[in-house]
């Protein structure tokens, strides 16, 4: 009987249970790197259902980038700021918190200007210092209202500051064992003014620490400066606001529970910090400070409401990275706790969360364990994406339905991960079992038999086979002087570059084409091979019209946004804004011939590719290059065109002898589908343009002109650019007029570029 349970249970189940105690002690001590992805998780959560904004009794009066127009630069002067507390006071603003700490005196005080500029006259220096000090006028204020003046912490060691003031003590209760060593911990703290300090109200402080992410997930409502517990500036404010009787601390064993205030509890973490559940940012929140202080704000906007005092100018850099993806400036966070806080839509991570992720863990893995090894592929992996699914459901529900953030990505990663292990054990063994198989029917038949038998391998041959393809190349026009233009940017010209191609290959699978191969900003591809594509020579022109479409509204698209980014760079009015770049419009030549060719694996033992050869293949390459000079976007072979009869829009350009070929050949511009083809003024366009061919061939060079110029004005009707087209016919018989062609002149254009 225990012989016959340990082979049930195997080498493969022992170790894996380890493999699983091991991990479920990674999980509990909690390494950096599954912190990040349950973050992730959350964070996804977040995204996927953000908080509804609801209409709280909670406002910001914004230091903009408007406001640093309209007023000046910033810091105002404390008077200013003092006309903001007194204008919000007068709104009925219940009590206002600064995001901002003044510890420094005012620059712009009349005595610190009478200090700095002793060349004043003596009477206008007497008159100077006699003004009310500026730092005086706002703690006045201040002293008028309810407010609560912030500060801000430092990680330095207790005593390296010069001059270290103590703070003042917080009246508070405690329910329950000392939370100080769960607190997050700060030696030393930055505080405002000793009169701004001694006429507010209240004292709160707004640091936050981010995630190791650099992500700002949870704020401390409580927390430890100088060994002492003080309150955030958000539970602060909310304190001032409900009378400001003193706020208790509740703790257990495991840490906190949360803070009382306004006699309700407002549960936190252990350690003090809070998880606020954001909404998208709002400018619902926000008054502008130019507008209080030049009266623009509606009368009763401020009235009953909790305001906080903050700056969403770029310049004062002060945004936060948020759960939403999204930076938010740091002012809109910390109101947005406070909604949380009065709406009670905080979000939790009870201590039991982990308990359940732990055993949850546990179980999923110890199933896998034990029925992944006697289960086929199909129902294994069945199962589990049911339990997993059935969990990852359980946690967004718990995260929409209750706001309780149970993490889903450390049970999926495990179990996974058992999935994977025990999935590869039975494949080396079933490997293992094949191997046997195959040497014991090498036994009885050829090994190279049981080789093509078990494995067939005749796709990876070199070798090739001749079909008839339609091939295309497209390739950039003037691309040197695109590149020139990113010459100190070389990631940007590789992400253009990118986009450009992806929108080429985009084009072309939609035809069900074969992209050969890259070649720089040029593109090779084939139609009819691997798989059969009887219309070959049409899908191979739909996609290169489609390419000619896709690439205008491409270009189009760079206009538009390089509109806007020079629209932004006006309206931040920099002095060092910087250069701009010239945008070049992106111009495809495009060049289609068909043919028969060999198409296969062609290269080495070591290395091949699958791809076409032939004369076709040259042919196609070389109308590529031609485009350039008749001004046609889309330049056909003499083959393709015949295969087309009247489906697409196509007139004959000129019989050409491209270089490396003694045969001329016929080339056609490709202008549109059938819509145009089937229009009267484009078929009197090809009438009149054979009849310039046939004049021009036949020497008749005063009805050519003439005929030319038809064909100019017929062009510029169906707006179709021709111009170098008709310039280059209009050049040619120019010269021929001056020296005719010799007696066997044929009219072939002998090429003599590629």
């Amino acid at each position: 009987m225990a012989q016959w349970f340990t082979k049930w249970i195997g080498w493969v189940r022992v170790i894996a249970f380890f493999g699983l105690l091991f991990g479920l002690i990674i999980r509990i001590g909690d390494p950096q790197p599954l912190e990040t992805l349950r973050n992730a998780s959350f964070d996804f959560y977040h995204q996927s259902k953000p908080r509804e904004l609801t209409q709280l009794p909670v406002a910001i009066i914004d230091v903009d980038d408007t406001s640093i127009e309209e007023i000046g630069q910033w810091p105002w002067p404390r008077t200013r700021v003092a006309d903001m507390v007194q204008l919000a006071t007068a709104q009925g603003a219940v009590a206002i918190a600064f995001d901002i700490v003044f510890s420094e005196p005012d620059r712009l005080s009349p005595a610190q200007i009478a200090q700095d500029n002793p060349d004043i006259p003596p009477t206008l220096l007497s008159k100077l210092t006699a003004l009310p000090d500026n730092d005086q006028v706002l703690a006045d204020a201040f002293a008028k209202s309810r407010v609560i003046v912030g500060q801000t912490t430092v990680r330095t060691i207790a005593g390296n500051r010069e001059e270290k003031r103590e703070m003042a003590k917080v009246a508070h209760a405690l329910i329950g064992p000392s939370p100080l060593p769960y607190l997050l911990a700060f030696p030393d703290i930055v505080q405002n003014l000793p009169a701004l300090e001694a006429n507010a109200a209240g004292r709160g402080i707004f640091n936050a620490l981010p995630d190791p992410d650099g992500v700002y997930r949870r704020l401390p409502l409580v927390m430890s400066v100088q060994g002492q517990i003080r309150l955030g500036l958000t539970p602060e404010l909310l304190r001032v606001a409900t009378g400001g009787d003193p706020f208790a601390v509740r703790t257990n064993e495991a840490g906190l529970e949360g803070i009382v205030l306004a006699r309700q509890l407002i549960p936190t973490a252990h350690d003090g910090t809070v998880w606020p559940y954001l909404t998208p940012s709002s400018r619902s929140r926000y008054v502008s400070a130019a507008d209080l202080l030049k009266g623009r704000v509606p009368q009763g906007r401020l009235a009953g409401h909790l305001v906080l005092v903050g700056t969403s100018a770029i310049g004062l850099e002060d945004f936060r990275a948020t759960p939403l993806g999204v930076a938010m400036a740091g002012v809109e966070v910390h109101a947005q706790v406070l909604e949380n806080i009065m709406a009670k839509t905080l979000l939790v991570r009870p201590n039991y969360t982990i308990a359940i992720e732990l055993v949850t863990t546990f179980i999923l893995c110890t199933l896998v364990i034990i029925f992944a090894p006697s289960l086929s592929a199909r129902l294994l992996i069945s199962l589990s994406v049911v339990l997993l699914a059935g969990y990852v459901g359980t946690s967004y529900y718990l995260f929409v339905g209750k706001r309780v953030l149970l993490d889903p990505s450390f049970p999926v990663l495990a179990t996974a991960t058992a999935i994977i292990l025990i999935s590869t054990v039975n494949y080396l063994r079933e490997e293992r079992q094949r191997r046997e198989i195959r040497s014991a029917f090498g036994q009885y038949v050829s090994p190279d038999l049981v080789d093509q038998l078990t494995q067939d391998r005749g796709t990876l041959s070199l070798g090739g086979e001749s079909r008839e393809l339609t091939l295309l190349f497209s390739d950039v026009r003037g691309f040197t002087a695109i590149a020139e233009e990113f010459r100190d940017d070389p990631e940007a010209l590789t992400m253009l570059m990118n986009e450009f191609l992806t929108i080429l290959s985009r084009a072309i699978m939609d035809q069900k084409g074969t992209i050969d191969k890259f070649m720089g900003d040029a593109v090779m591809a084939f139609w009819n091979a691997p798989l059969d594509n009887p219309d070959h020579a049409r899908a191979a022109c739909r996609a290169a019209l489609k390419m000619i479409e896709d690439v205008h509204a491409f270009n189009a698209k760079r206009r538009r946004e390089a509109a806007r980014r020079r629209k932004a760079r006006a309206g931040q009015k920099r002095k060092s804004a910087p250069a701009r770049r010239k945008i070049h419009r992106i111009k495809v030549g495009i060049g289609i011939n068909t043919g028969q060719c060999v198409v296969g694996n062609m290269g080495s033992d070591m290395r091949f590719d699958y791809t076409a050869l032939g004369d076709p293949v040259n042919v196609a390459s070389r109308l590529e290059g031609q485009s350039r000079y008749y001004g046609a976007s889309i330049i056909l072979g003499e083959a393709t065109a015949r295969a087309l009869a009247e489906t697409f829009a196509i007139m004959e350009l000129d019989v050409v002898r491209v270089v490396g070929k003694a045969v001329p050949e016929t080339i056609f511009a490709l202008f549109g589908d059938e819509t145009l083809a089937r229009a009267p003024l484009f078929a009197a366009l090809c009438a009149t343009n054979s009849a310039m061919l046939q004049a021009y061939r036949d020497r008749q060079w005063d009805q050519a002109e003439s005929q030319l110029a038809e064909v100019s004005a017929l062009l510029d009707k169906l707006k179709l650019n021709m111009a170098d087209y008709v310039e280059m016919y209009s050049g040619r018989i120019a010269d021929l007029r001056i020296a005719p062609p010799p007696g066997d002149w044929d009219g072939v254009f002998a090429s003599t570029s590629k």
